[in-house]
């Protein structure tokens, strides 16, 4: 039964975590005390991905190859939350990566609550309710699902900026309450200043904000399920850190008069919304640059009302982090019709190719590739051919000729459909599973939505996702966790004289009726595994290696019913990423119903520890000189945070 708000709230507040205190010296295996760890220092996490540079990666070596085996839980925590019936909302994954700052875990939850834990037990300090339920269920396919806030130093004090539907909150760090100061009590509405009036309900947030000195630069959260003249546009905006005053806007369709508006044909500039920046954001602090991934226009899969190539959607975009100049771009998919968005924050990392020493910046796509560029001047890298690819067939649509393919390094995911991708783990379901193929449009990457339904691989969810990968500075090796299965990109004329499910929401041309590409019960069309974890040696542009993945319970019981035995891997389907260290160990959960410990050099598992789905990108800090893994897991009442630690002794 659904809980109203305040009695969410006072479950809420009666929310425990499992917690070991009065412990105080940490053993390596063998028993003997880990002197580093007795050193009592503490190692921050202040940032989504670690560093402004969204590196994902800690110098931490306590947790290491010989010690990683003995990880045991040290304590856990869960949201409480419910679907609320009078709101008609449903919290969805638990996709949060906390920050730790000073001792203090800062915590966002699927309903957009920030809670303050600390970070050696997991007790509650305090917890703030924005009462973003209040606006209904998101548009969005993922429903509620917040991944993170950012923080910023006002002199001493700390403040917390979370961005929520549509507000941009600032909250103090010790009290767990608003800023008067800020914005209008503490809240800057982000429904205004944009190019056209909206509803603000169809505005929404995932990832965090990033801060440049006195700045909070903000993407938003657009439903790709919204379709209509005039739906949200994607403005990048930039408010003052203290008072939240509007300071610059950088638009991502640009209008009469700026760079690019050539690229958007007719009225298509002025009616289309999206091409938002959803995913997380990258900051060069020292040369004061923010790079942003573009995301689609709307709509996602017919683009008859937008021809064109369509800038800056699709793109990988550096602005000038103090004014919002734009310095470089490049668009890594042309007049997208995939859901191809860029979805994972830019990394930044420095290489050494052919002996010379470059900062670059890498944008892994859904598409399977890694796009490395210098990170000042944008120039690639490694070459970038745009290469012909297949063209629409559907009416009043217009693709474009080329798309863009980097040479190195090569993709790290399967690319494209053929009858020899077909599901073959028994004779008959081979045999079914090509009939169904054939009934589809097969071909390379690229190969583009249609009215018979088009195979899509990757789909959706990539190649790479929200959760990015990991690189470990200065070596330019980069981890990444991919999903890998096929999805069904059908079209169909919107027939308006018929009722709308969701009326005011979708008014295009063409929508996509297609989805899941199985043969039946559950069972893929194509054959696994459907996801690994990948090394790219980004200094020789290659693959270092790659390994199957996770598992998917429910594709095994199925098949077990069917009488067919199968002990390979198939491959966890989630879009969380990984974390890398010092102490040589890749961090995964992407999906799985277990998180995993594996080894930089091979990809070898080292540990595993059951789970609830894995839903969040872990991160690890110290305090008082014992390492934490922390890792979001489940959904609604399921959702809990995790924190594993080396095993405690007491002092004799």
């Amino acid at each position: 039964m659904a809980m109203s708000p305040s009695r969410l709230s006072s479950a809420l507040m009666a929310v425990t975590c499992v917690t070991v205190v009065g412990l105080v010296v940490w053993c390596a295996p063998g028993g003997r005390p880990d002197v580093s760890a007795q050193q009592a220092t503490t190692v921050n996490w202040p940032v989504y991905g670690g560093d402004a540079g969204a590196q994902k990666y800690s110098p931490l070596t306590q947790i290491n190859r010989d010690t990683v085996a003995t990880l045991e839980l040290a304590w856990s925590w869960k949201t409480g939350e419910q679907p609320l019936q009078e709101f008609g909302t449903t919290p969805g994954a638990f996709q949060n990566t906390p920050l730790m700052i000073d001792g203090v875990l800062y915590v966002s939850t699927p309903y957009n609550r920030l809670v303050a834990l600390d970070a050696a037990s997991g007790r509650q300090r305090w917890a703030f309710d924005p009462r973003a339920y209040e606006d209904g269920q998101p548009a969005s396919g993922q429903g509620f699902v917040h991944r993170g806030v950012a923080a910023w130093r006002d002199g001493h004090a700390l403040r917390l900026f979370l961005n929520t539907r549509h507000r941009l909150l600032a909250i103090d760090a010790e009290s767990g309450q608003l800023i008067p100061s800020f914005g209008e009590g503490g809240s800057v509405d982000l429904s205004a200043s944009l190019q056209w009036a909206i509803r603000r309900q169809h505005l929404a947030a995932t990832s965090p904000p990033v801060v440049y000195r006195d700045l909070v630069i903000v993407g938003s959260g657009i439903g790709d399920r919204l379709m209509y003249r005039n739906d949200p546009p994607g403005d990048v905006r930039a408010y003052h850190a203290r008072t939240g005053a509007l300071v610059w806007t950088f638009r991502t369709i640009p209008q009469a008069g700026e760079y690019g508006h050539d690229t958007w044909e007719g009225e298509a500039s002025h009616i289309t919304g999206h091409t938002n920046v959803w995913a997380p954001m990258a900051l060069d602090e020292g040369r004061g640059l923010v790079y942003l991934p573009v995301s689609t226009p709307s709509n996602d899969y017919y683009g008859g009302r937008r021809l064109g190539n369509n800038l800056f959607a699709e793109s990988l975009v550096c602005l000038d982090a103090a004014t919002g100049v734009r310095r470089w771009h490049f668009q890594i998919a042309h007049h997208g019709l995939w859901d191809y968005d860029p979805p994972a924050a830019p990394m930044l990392t420095t290489l050494t190719v052919g002996g010379r020493r470059i900062d670059a910046v890498v944008q892994l796509t859904k598409q399977g590739f890694a796009f490395v560029f210098e990170r000042v001047t944008g120039t690639p890298v490694w070459p970038i051919e745009e290469r012909p690819v297949p063209q629409s067939d559907v009416p009043g649509e217009r693709t474009s000729p080329t798309q863009p393919f980097p040479t190195a390094p090569p993709p790290f995911t399967a690319q494209g459909t053929s009858l020899a991708d077909a599901f073959d783990l028994t004779p008959a379901l081979k045999a079914e599973a090509e009939t169904a193929l054939r009934q589809f449009r097969l071909g390379p990457l690229y190969t583009p939505p249609s009215l018979q339904g088009t195979l899509v691989r990757p789909g959706v969810w990539g190649g790479a996702n929200w959760g990015g990968g990991a690189v470990v500075p200065g070596t330019g090796m980069l981890y990444l966790k991919t999903t890998g299965l096929a999805q069904v990109y059908r079209l169909e004329r919107r027939d308006p004289s018929q009722p709308d499910p969701r009326p005011g929401e979708v008014d295009a041309d063409y929508v996509n009726r297609g989805g899941a590409a199985f043969i039946r019960d559950g069972i893929p069309l194509i054959k696994p595994p459907y996801a690994h974890v990948v090394a790219l040696d980004l200094s020789s542009g290659t693959v270092a290696w790659r390994v199957p993945f996770g598992d998917m319970p429910a594709l095994r019981r199925t098949l077990a019913g069917l009488g067919v035995t199968y002990d390979g891997p198939l491959g966890a389907q989630g879009p969380a990423g990984v974390l890398v260290t010092g102490g040589g160990l890749i961090f995964v959960g992407g999906g799985d119903e277990a998180v995993h410990g594996l080894d930089t050099r091979n990809g070898q598992t080292l540990w595993t520890r059951p789970t609830p789905e894995t839903t969040g990108t872990p991160m690890t800090y110290q305090l008082n000189g014992r390492q934490f893994l922390v890792i979001a897991t489940g959904r609604q009442q399921q959702a809990e945070l995790w924190a594993y630690a080396l095993p405690l002794r007491r002092p004799r």
